[in-house]
């Protein structure tokens, strides 16, 4: 409890980020649709987004070597304000593009930092309990920032100055611990093919995982325009899809760890192609078909990711954890980054629904290439299934010395 205690600036520090970055999102589509952005320049933005958290996660661990943890959460928590302060002030796409890859540098530079604060302080009979406070925290904080969207008008500069705010905020907790700043560590080498020759299966999924949750955090909000809902109940139906991920995590990671992983990646795409068939036949049932059908994607989209990085795992060796980890992060971002300019490009041409075509058809995809897998060689079982956060290239430090520590037995 002390340890946890202790932990607690870092942790709120976590929270108000996750507050401020988290309702940029949908506070920009919104913004942007009431100003008159196209749908393409909509889409633009969250591709920024993670253009933005891609350079962040490459640069933090050598901005940390050269000026220290405090300085570095400063530097990025600035950008990330900056960017959220100057909407209002310059009403144009260009401009907002590059704002929003200051919010994106912003988000990935901090949470590279406190994963850096994490790891230096934690030790392998602590680690568990932590990593769990850290993912309710990150959850949580995740869930309430699509509510917000309710309260905050669009295209207002007091939205965008009360997030503002929530990201100064995020400096004061862990500027002001007394905590000593830890050693600096080691930048992790960027190696993209070690995911590929690990487990080429897993490096797509993460891609696959990017297309679904980078498109629908980042253009939902237009999908849920378009079929009626007002900005509340955008917040709700984005809540939802989050809440639905939350909730999947411990019964696929039941299954993850009882039965082999590349069938329940399998299956869990053949349920996302279902969901997303009924996102779009139920949209016009009323809100509450709406609002069940985002938790339902949650549900079979969102824990793909980790499915996918605890496969990959459980092909690797103790030393390749970080670097791997970081292999299948870059596989996100690049998904990430192509997903809300291919999802608003759709909308734009074909209308809502095309969103979740474009999902259901990487998904299929995914299901083809798992079952060719499956002949390539039999699976590993050497690892222990967790969520795993998409926050930083050093994520795997955190995370890597539990799976060594906590092997399932083998049936």
């Amino acid at each position: 409890m002390r340890l946890l205690i202790s932990f607690a600036a870092l942790f709120l520090s976590v929270m108000l980020l996750q507050l401020s970055s988290g309702g940029v999102g949908p506070l920009d589509v919104l913004s942007g649709l009431e100003l008159g952005f196209t749908t393409t320049q909509i889409g633009l933005l969250g591709s920024a987004h993670f253009l933005g958290f891609f350079v962040g996660c490459w640069w933090a661990p050598r901005l940390m070597g050269s000026v220290g943890h405090s300085r570095a959460f400063a530097a990025f928590t600035a950008a990330g304000a900056i960017g959220l302060m100057a909407h209002m002030l310059v009403i144009d796409p260009l401009a907002w593009i590059a704002m929003r890859t200051m919010s994106g540098l912003c988000v990935a530079g901090c949470y590279t930092v406190i994963e850096a604060w994490l790891q230096d302080k934690v030790t392998n009979e602590t680690r568990g309990r932590t990593m769990g406070v850290y993912r309710v925290v990150d959850m949580t904080s995740a869930l309430a920032a699509q509510l917000i969207i309710g309260i905050l008008t669009p295209a207002s500069y007091v939205s965008y100055n009360l997030l503002a705010i929530l990201c100064c905020a995020a400096l004061l907790p862990l500027t002001l611990t007394t905590n000593p700043q830890p050693e600096t560590p080691d930048a992790p080498r960027l190696r993209p093919r070690l995911a590929v020759q690990r487990s080429p299966l897993a490096a797509a999924a993460v891609v696959v995982a990017a297309l679904s949750s980078a498109s629908f955090r980042m253009v939902g909000p237009i999908y849920g325009q378009e079929v009626g809902l007002n900005a509340g109940q955008i917040g709700w139906f984005l809540g939802c899809f989050v809440l639905g991920g939350a909730l999947a995590q411990f019964p696929v990671g039941w299954l993850a760890d009882k039965y082999d992983r590349r069938w329940v990646l399998i299956w869990l795409s053949v349920a996302a192609v279902a969901s997303s068939g009924l996102t779009m036949w139920i949209s016009s049932t009323g809100t509450f078909g709406v609002m069940a059908a985002a938790m339902i994607f949650g549900l079979t989209t969102y824990p793909i990711y980790s499915v996918a990085a605890a496969h990959a795992h459980d092909f690797a060796s103790s030393s390749e954890r970080v670097e791997l980890s970081a292999a299948l992060m870059f596989y996100f971002a690049l998904g990430a980054i192509a997903a809300p300019y291919l999802a608003s490009e759709l909308i734009k041409s074909y209308g809502p629904g095309a969103m979740f075509t474009m999902i259901a058809i990487g998904h299929v995809g995914l299901v083809i290439f798992g079952l060719a897998r499956m002949r390539a060689r039999p699976a590993q079982r050497r690892t222990r299934y967790q969520y795993a956060p998409r926050t930083s290239f050093l994520i795997g430090r955190l995370t890597g010395r539990s799976r060594e520590t906590d092997k399932p037995r083998d049936r």
